[in-house]
């Protein structure tokens, strides 16, 4: 019985070497966080009326998830370093599936908010070793691709999440939502134990004393490119987090389309992150990652000055809110794959702290840009477009400014395995 076990285990094994196969449970432990958040967005009204309180305070516990996701990765970035990919990835996800059984004992918003930073203390893990186990298993020059290849399958999140969680919602009780989210994670776990290689190797050179930790940190951060692209890519990436904060107000609360409507919408606009992703495939055979992560971020501020200009004029619909945001998005879609391979193409040691600090950077300020929706506490689609617009100038400022003190651009080349400076 031993032996037929063996055999199993090493034919799965085997299979786990095909690049595609290993992708997709990439893809997956990257979705785990977003369903986390997608997936109860139609229950807000349901929510706050259980919790006696308003929708916007029901998306603080959003924001809080996002903080619970920054200091996370920053915690589980030397960890995956230390131990290796798997053990740590364990750990994380068991917090997750506890906490997200404590979710439906809230008996106030208050608790909901407070629980939901431990959900995503936990679930951090997998996001972040998802990221570092592309430079485990891709060359870098196709890190570009592979980033992309991640942003579809964490795209089937809004696709399919906003819509699977108003029907459970609608049929069951909003509570269902967050057992269905530790089901998930529990999948999660086997999949990884099956048929996921270790990647990296542990590293037991790596300190897990705070001030080595922090050394760590700061030596990651002085390298120009990394905090230039990081910083940059982060403040676009906050847009896409301000929308998930702000949509169910704007769609469900100003525009009163019901729960059902609300999901299909999601995932239209998702279209244009995915879309935008994966054309991005195509445009680094022709483009440098450099080159379109600068058109994205000018192209972004454009139109969130457009954005706001309309709204404040009072001419923004339903419709024209839609065209937008796709717009907003699609911009996010190719501006996170490209800062994403520039900001680690400089390391080879410290991968997983390098990721880890990426990830803490664009969860940690979309967090706190998130925040200014539930602080509003207003019915109003103005605040998501200043926060929006508002981030997106921030990016490209700070990627004119990086791009001055770098002495060079490292650029990732598709016809050969090598980086080159520029």
């Amino acid at each position: 019985m031993c032996f037929l076990f063996s055999e199993f285990n090493t034919l799965f094994m085997r299979h786990t070497q095909n690049r595609n196969l290993i992708t997709l449970i990439l893809g997956m432990l990257a979705t785990v966080t977003p369903f986390a958040i997608d997936l109860y967005l139609p229950s807000f009204s349901k929510i706050a009326t259980h919790l006696g309180t308003t929708t916007a305070k029901v998306s603080l516990s959003v924001s809080s998830y996002f903080i619970g996701m920054a200091l996370g990765q920053l915690i589980y970035g030397p960890l995956l370093d230390r131990f290796g990919r798997k053990t740590p990835l364990y750990i994380g996800l068991f917090i997750f599936i506890l906490a997200s059984i404590a979710c439906t004992f809230s008996t106030s918003v208050e608790v909901l908010i407070t629980v939901r930073f431990i959900q995503a203390l936990g679930g951090s893990v997998a996001g972040v070793a998802a990221i570092a186990m592309v430079k485990d298993f891709f060359p870098p020059e196709q890190g570009a691709k592979i980033f992309a290849m991640l942003i579809l399958t964490i795209g089937l999140s809004p696709l399919l999440a906003p819509t699977i969680g108003g029907y459970v919602a609608t049929v069951m009780d909003w509570k269902a939502v967050f057992f269905l989210l530790a089901l998930i994670a529990v999948f999660a776990i086997t999949i990884v134990f099956l048929f996921l290689p270790e990647g990296q190797e542990p590293d037991k050179t790596v300190s897990l004393r705070f001030m080595p930790m922090m050394k760590t940190y700061f030596s990651i951060l002085s390298d120009p490119q990394f905090f230039t692209y990081t910083l940059s890519g982060s403040f676009a990436f906050a847009t896409l987090f301000i929308y998930v904060a702000g949509s169910p107000i704007v769609f469900m609360e100003l525009f009163h389309v019901s729960p059902q409507v609300y999901g299909m919408i999601f995932a239209f606009l998702s279209v244009g992150f995915i879309g935008a992703s994966q054309l991005n495939i195509f445009l680094v055979k022709k483009f440098s990652s450099h080159n379109i992560f600068r058109f994205a971020l000018i192209v972004q501020v454009i139109a969130g000055i457009v954005f706001l200009f309309a709204a404040w004029s009072g001419w923004m619909n339903l419709y024209s809110t839609i065209v937008m945001l796709f717009i907003f998005l699609s911009c996010v879609g190719l501006i996170n794959p490209n800062a994403s391979v520039l900001a680690l193409a400089p390391f080879t040691k410290n991968v997983g702290s390098a990721a880890a600090m990426m990830g803490c950077s664009q969860i940690g300020i979309a967090a706190l840009a998130s925040i200014g929706v539930g602080m509003f506490d207003t019915v109003s689609i103005l605040p998501m477009i200043v926060l929006m617009s508002g981030t997106a100038v921030i990016a490209l400022i700070l990627f004119i400014v990086g791009e001055k003190k770098m002495s060079g651009k490292i650029v990732i080349t598709e016809s050969s395995n090598t980086t080159v400076m520029h």
